[in-house]
């Protein structure tokens, strides 16, 4: 299965990578790599995950890795990462704005 990084997720790991870098720009490198190998491993461990609660029936699951949450969704064509979001954040208006 392919694992899909969309454009809002791509800009979330800037994100997070600029965020670490003020204190260790080293680290900064090696945690997004980190989160990207996690994204990955979800095309073997997809069904591994809850969906978010009270949103179930978007599909949107999430996987926590230290302080950050990786949502994504996923069907026959691969999974693909919508976003990745710091805990302490607000993800519900994040990851499902009001129409």
């Amino acid at each position: 299965m392919i694992v899909i990084i969309t454009d809002e997720a791509e800009v979330d790991l800037e994100e997070i990578g600029d965020y670490i870098a003020r204190n260790s720009p080293r680290r900064a490198v090696s945690f997004v790599d980190e989160l990207v190998d996690r994204c990955e491993r979800l095309a073997s461990m997809h069904n591994s995950f809850p969906f978010v609660s009270g949103h179930e029936h978007t599909g949107v699951r999430r996987r926590p890795y230290g302080e950050y949450l990786i949502f994504y969704r996923f069907d026959e064509a691969g999974v693909k990462v919508l976003r990745i979001l710091n805990g302490a954040r607000d993800h519900e208006s994040i990851v499902f704005p009001e129409p």
